[in-house]
């Protein structure tokens, strides 16, 4: 694997149906292989509305199976086409009745290598998962890609840095973090909890939100999307927060071992200290 590797997100506005937002995305990720790109993630629920802003049974129709759905089946073919590993977000049904806030990963040749499943589902205003969604129930995977060994978080997981934690012991060196936040009382935290969880873990983060107004819901998505290196220093300027973006960074992953030997926070953890985090 390549010590650089060229890694691109999108953060893209809603346009209204699923078959559009569909094609919108599949030519953002031929653009990015025209760039060179050996990856690209996409937002939460990326072929859907963030339908969350209201609690109604009808936004049950956006979900589908992974990895048998018919999305996952074209990011699969768009995988092979471009070859480039693909982080692709959805709303999975797993059976009746049961649904996750799923982003699967797909490796360059179109090989699904698993998915991850959102571990903290919020219930806030404007933010009404739990109607949706059951709390993840697969851990904390690190998939072996074509580009290097990538995690992932969803969204809310980020206020959390015990997930960003079990991503770096399991040797992530590249995490994605897709997202629907918007503009008001945490939108400040955007640019401090990703760059704190890339210093603490080292490893570099893709920062990914959605951008602008969309149907059943106040919320106003502010983008700003961006990729952090393990000095918590920004490769490259953020995204607009406003408008739809591609970005496209080079990540010098060599980076990684040379923050950890300088910094050696690892080797300074004492998780014989730490029983208190998890007792009940």
């Amino acid at each position: 694997m390549a010590d650089v590797v060229r890694a691109a997100l999108v953060q893209a506005s809603w346009t209204g149906d699923t078959e559009s937002m569909i094609a919108k995305h599949e030519e953002h990720a031929r653009e990015a292989a025209r760039r060179g790109a050996g990856i690209m993630g996409f937002q939460e629920v990326f072929n859907a509305p963030y339908f969350c802003q209201v609690q109604e049974r009808e936004h049950y129709r956006w979900a589908e199976p992974v990895p048998e759905g018919p999305t996952m089946r074209r990011m699969r073919e768009l995988a092979r086409e471009t070859g480039m590993v693909l982080v692709v977000p959805v709303f999975e049904v797993e059976r009746p009745g049961t649904y996750y806030n799923t982003a699967a990963v797909i490796d360059a040749d179109g090989t699904v290598l698993g998915r991850y499943r959102k571990h903290h589902i919020p219930q806030l205003p404007g933010f009404w998962e739990k109607f949706y969604f059951r709390p993840g129930n697969l851990g904390w995977p690190v998939f072996e890609t074509a580009v290097g060994r990538v995690g992932v978080t969803i969204c809310y997981d980020r206020h959390f840095p015990e997930g960003w934690r079990e991503l770096g012991l399991a040797g992530a060196q590249l995490v994605y973090n897709p997202s629907a936040t918007s503009r008001g009382l945490s939108a400040h935290l955007w640019r401090l909890e990703q760059p704190a969880a890339a210093v603490a873990n080292g490893y570099f983060v893709a920062a990914i939100n959605r951008v602008g107004r969309e149907p059943y819901g106040d919320d106003d998505f502010y983008g700003s999307s961006y990729f952090v290196d393990p000095r918590g220093q920004l490769v490259g300027a953020a995204a607009s927060d406003s408008e739809e973006e591609l970005v496209v960074r080079d990540l010098d992953f060599k980076l990684i071992e040379e923050v950890r030997q300088e910094w050696a926070f690892y080797r300074d953890r004492r998780p014989d200290a730490y029983g208190g985090l998890v007792r009940p």
